[in-house]
């Protein structure tokens, strides 16, 4: 039991009180519902304070192994549920701020998301910092101090616009300012080789200061670090211009250094967002680097033993550059000889890869890194030479292979491929599912398996029960804790005895209300977010995610069109009621992604006031969808759309997510989706379109999209009317580029290929929520399935099987 449930309800009121006085600034009885906020976070952070220090403490002492999490993104969402809840305060906060005539769930709605994140990859890393904390790894992730997120979105006219997401602005109360940890950045100059030994003389530096996040455990007393950097500027302002009154140029260098953490990915698309997308990764490597090898060399002697006490592991090939600077550092800064270094850094670097697509795997031209990183540019030069005289010896006169294994893309512009140095300075790799891992040995690190097939495992991912069913869902979790007890959110394998209640009509009576209570929150949030009215009695079919072709937005656009033409053609039919709920950004860059996110709306507004559809057909596109929202979205979903071109999801976690919450899935055999068909069974789940080889075969023999448009009269009609502006009347030519590009531009990702097996599964939907009886026993079955898909058994396999860090006693 957590020692802060002890805490009396009446003891924790009067440290509301105490708050709201010396560290809000408020008088109690003029205290807000922000200020009430505050004070029960300062409340919850007092108690991770403690926790905190004793973990550093015993993990001091014990001089443990420890796993170091690099990633670009956390998405961590709020904060003050998920402490309270791991602090056993949830109960006792609640009934401190009924005192005030507040309830918990507005207070906690004034925090602000954590704008540390953009989509699955950086929920993953979250999810995985909640898991090696309540499973007691030794552990610290590693990220930016982003001070306006990604961007936050609102949508004007149909069309995205972003603006900054300023969730720091009044300060947040879950970070520690830790003053004394801060370390030099350096940027670049050129490399001087004197004596046998390089010199870095940079041209520019940054001072990277540490702000740390406790993430607690639940049902222990042990938390994880999530330490964030920021980018301080060395001088703050140049005195001498202000006083002279040109106030830009003294604020220019501040603002040069100090933009490395203001945005997370920064448009790419100009020669100065690329480098400082570039700067941006080196310096929360750099910054991470120096902070572990202080850490280790307070408890060893010496660097040499790094390897057996600290695990690294690369969340993709943002961090990448890791590998050359722990180089730089092990032979430039300690002198340790450089096949010792690479030995050492190779058993201390593991790397996940999240994506198959070439086209999404990070590469920096030659000329970018010689200007911003001169001597890492020679670490990786030296890297290459060693891998290629390997390569040779095991293939001797096959140029072909070498070109492939290179770290350098000779083809073109020459650029450094992340993927491959993450992968040669690894000791692991690993893809996040089955079909993932398996296809990473089969294509795009095909040559690599050659030559080291141990190097590649599988770790599929999972998803924290705690935030995405205890908390997101409490209707359904206060259900469980019925008939199953309470242990589930730390053995979410305990679901499987849900099969046995599948039959029990009180069982599924109460499952039914849960779910009908959360669509209606649903829809009342819908309702404030766009002024949309839904009913919850309708199927709510759910697609939320980032925007992207490959996820096939568009795809689920062509079903509804072909819906509402038929209700049209048939207005007679009994029709199943259906709402149709989008959410997710698009890339500011990504103009194609931009005009899916206004088809949606286009076609909302059309489909949505002909009175003939009479409301059996509603689209709404939910806007700046992040944790918070997705938390509300989730356990109302019926249906959750997951239709990927198979081959292309590396595993997906929205599908855990939406179906730990009793939604059905309609999707492709691609990701995880697989192994959730395995997990729920194959009646359980609607699974619709080509399988990867099919994909494959499809292409292979030339794919012709436009056969499918010719020989199909519902798809041609869809792809018509949105081409002849049919949802577009005062701009017709508007989406013409979009259908071009499925009709003469190839339909890269095979939507017309997959349409009418996908209207077939969705025929097939239709015909089920028909007999409400059978759907509830199917949503059963999905949530009875899905104990497979804990954060936890994923972070218990990283731990035993890649970095081989012990858990401690919960």
């Amino acid at each position: 039991m957590n020692p802060s449930s002890s805490i009396a309800k009446h003891a924790l009121a009067a440290q509301i009180e105490e708050h709201l006085l010396s560290t809000v600034g408020v008088a109690s009885a003029d205290a807000s519902t922000t200020d009430l906020m505050l004070a029960v976070s300062h409340v919850a952070r007092q108690q991770l304070s403690k926790q905190w220090v004793q973990t550093q403490a015993q993990d001091h002492d014990a001089k443990t192994r420890r796993v170091v999490y690099l990633s670009m993104e956390f998405l961590m969402g709020r904060t003050l549920s998920n402490a309270l809840a791991a602090l056993n305060l949830t109960s006792a906060a609640a009934q401190g701020l009924m005192q005030h005539a507040q309830t918990l769930e507005d207070a906690a709605q004034r925090e602000p998301d954590a704008a540390l994140g953009n989509g699955g990859l950086g929920r993953l890393a979250a999810c995985f910092l909640d898991s090696m904390a309540t499973l007691g790894l030794p552990s610290f992730g590693y990220g930016i101090r982003y001070e306006y997120g990604m961007f936050a979105q609102d949508i004007q006219n149909g069309c995205q616009t972003e603006y900054p997401d300023s969730w720091l602005q009044d300060g947040t109360p879950w970070e520690f300012p830790r003053a004394d940890v801060m370390y030099p950045v350096r940027f670049g100059g050129w490399v001087e080789h004197l004596a046998g030994k390089a010199v870095w003389r940079h041209g520019g530096e940054v001072e990277a200061k540490a702000y740390d996040m406790v993430i607690p455990g639940h049902g222990t007393e042990r938390v994880s670090t999530l330490r964030l950097w920021k980018a301080v500027a060395p001088a703050h302002i140049d005195l001498g211009a202000f006083n002279t009154g040109d106030y830009a140029r003294a604020a220019s260098a501040k603002n040069e250094y100090e933009n490395i953490s203001w945005v997370l990915y920064p448009n790419d698309s100009t020669p100065a967002g690329r480098e400082l997308r570039l700067k941006q990764e080196y310096f929360f490597v750099a910054a991470s680097i120096q902070d572990l090898v202080s850490r280790h060399l307070s408890e060893h002697p010496s660097l040499d033993n790094l390897a057996d006490k600290v695990a690294i592991h690369l969340n993709d090939t943002h961090p990448a550059i890791g590998v050359a600077e722990l180089m730089r550092v092990l032979c430039d800064e300690r002198e340790m000889p450089w096949d010792a270094a690479w030995a050492l850094c190779r058993k201390t670097f593991s790397y996940t890869n999240h994506t198959l697509m070439p086209e999404a795997l990070e590469t920096w031209p030659v000329s970018l890194i010689q200007h911003v990183l001169p001597r890492h540019l020679e670490i990786i030069f030296r890297i290459n030479k060693e891998l290629l005289e390997e390569a040779a010896r095991i293939r001797p006169g096959d140029v072909d292979f070498i070109a492939r294994l290179s770290l350098i893309d000779e083809s073109g512009e020459r650029r450094v491929r992340m993927a491959h140095l993450s992968v040669v300075g690894s000791h692991k790799v690993n893809g996040v599912s089955a079909l993932h891992s398996n296809l990473l040995v089969q294509t795009i690190f095909a040559d690599f398996a050659s030559m080291w097939p141990q190097r590649f495992t599988n770790m599929t991912n999972g998803v924290t029960p705690r935030r995405w069913l205890s908390q997101a869902n409490p209707g359904l979790a206060r259900l469980l804790d019925q008939h199953l007890g309470t242990s589930w959110r730390f053995d979410l394998n305990q679901l499987r005895r849900l099969a046995e209640l599948q039959d029990d009509s009180a069982f599924s009576q109460a499952f039914t209300v849960v779910k009908r209570e959360n669509k209606a929150r649903l829809a009342a949030y819908i309702h404030k977010a766009t002024g949309i009215q839904v009913s919850a009695d309708s199927l709510f079919d759910v697609q939320v995610k980032r925007i992207h072709e490959y996820k096939r937005q568009l795809l689920n656009v062509l079903h509804i069109v072909t819906r509402y033409q038929a209700i049209l053609a048939n207005p007679e039919l009994p029709w199943v009621p259906r709402t149709f709920i989008f959410s997710g950004k698009a890339a500011s860059s990504y103009h194609t992604a931009k005009s899916i996110i206004r088809l949606i709306h286009d076609v909302g507004s059309v489909v949505n006031n002909d009175v003939a559809v009479g409301g059996r057909v509603k689209v709404v596109f939910i806007p700046n969808y992040g944790v918070s929202v997705a938390e509300i979205i989730m356990p109302g979903a019926d249906l959750s759309e997951q239709i990927s071109t198979a081959g292309t999801e590396a595993s997906g976690t929205g599908n855990m997510k939406l179906a730990l919450n009793g939604a059905l899935t309609i999707g492709t055999d691609d990701g995880a989706n697989i192994e959730i068909r395995q997990n729920v069974g194959d009646e359980n789940i609607f699974i619709f379109g080509l399988k990867t080889p099919e994909v494959l075969e499809v292409r292979k023999n030339g794919y012709q999209p436009t056969q499918y448009y010719e020989k199909s009269p519902a798809l041609k009609a869809v792809l018509d009317a949105i081409a002849n502006g049919k949802f577009s009347p005062e701009e017709p030519q508007r989406y013409r580029p979009l259908i071009d590009s499925l009709l003469s531009g190839g339909d890269h990702y095979l939507l017309l290929a997959d349409y009418d097996s996908y209207l077939s599964a969705q025929s097939r939907v239709d015909d089920l929520y028909r007999r409400p009886g059978d759907w509830c026993k199917k949503a059963i079955a999905n949530v009875a399935g899905m104990g497979v898909f804990s954060s936890d058994r994923t972070i218990g396999e990283y731990a035993s099987q890649i970095w081989h860090v012990e858990p401690t006693a919960r």
